[in-house]
């Protein structure tokens, strides 16, 4: 990476997570390296199900269903080179564990919350539905703030310490983007995933600016 001081500051890719009910900023995970590729794929949310359903061929029933997919690669090498640093002191004693743990717990319930339920179980109460998980946001640019629920988290561990700690790791994130079908328009979730949705609708705006139709050998759409 060059040291220029005139270079541009690059932005950081990472993993945000909020209270769902005072959106307060719980923990927040940057990617130690921005992953070359983001893979994402979009499922409309049709209505018609059969061929030849002419009544329903052009209805949308919501948002698409949209999964992104990353690979992250992790390496303590430039934090273990410098462990005096107080920055560097986690990391020159457990390696990556404290960063893929961060990662990891996101799909884990707390433990508190599990000793609770089995407490109340043991006295004959019944959890009437599980603790609330905080709103993870996948932060990708400031024109990509989503709401998202962990689907998969993969991780190959490449080198250890003489301690046997992980310091090399590689880390695949699957994630599904959570809509307004999903949270609502009340819910803090909801309200990001409609500006994330709207900050399209502005994008596809300015493609669409200007565009020539006779490239396309169209003075005029047929039958309009």
């Amino acid at each position: 990476m060059t040291t220029y001081p005139g270079s541009p500051r690059v932005a950081r890719g990472g993993i945000v997570l909020l209270d769902p009910s005072t959106a307060r900023i719980l923990r927040i995970i940057v990617l130690q390296y921005n992953p070359d590729t983001l893979n994402r794929t979009l499922q409309p949310q049709g209505i018609g199900t059969e061929p030849g359903d002419r009544l329903e061929a052009l209805r949308l029933a919501g948002p698409p269903h949209e999964t992104i997919r990353v690979e992250a690669e992790l390496d303590a090498t430039d934090q273990l080179e410098f462990p005096q640093d107080g920055k560097n002191d986690a990391v020159a004693r457990f390696g990556l564990f404290p960063v893929l743990s961060a990662l990891e717990t996101i799909v884990y319930p707390a433990s508190a919350a599990l000793l609770a339920a089995d407490l109340q179980a043991r006295f004959g109460m019944i959890e009437v539905a599980p603790a609330q998980a905080p709103l993870s946001l996948f932060i990708w640019s400031p024109n990509r703030i989503v709401p998202v629920r962990l689907t998969e988290i993969s991780v190959v561990e490449e080198a250890f310490d003489s301690s046997l700690n992980p310091i090399r790791a590689r880390v695949t994130l699957g994630m599904r983007v959570l809509t307004v079908n999903d949270l609502g328009f009340a819910h803090r979730g909801g309200s990001l995933y409609l500006l994330y949705h709207q900050q399209k609708e502005r994008f596809a705006r300015l493609a669409g600016f200007g565009v020539d139709p006779r490239p396309l050998g169209l003075s005029a759409i047929p039958g309009g």
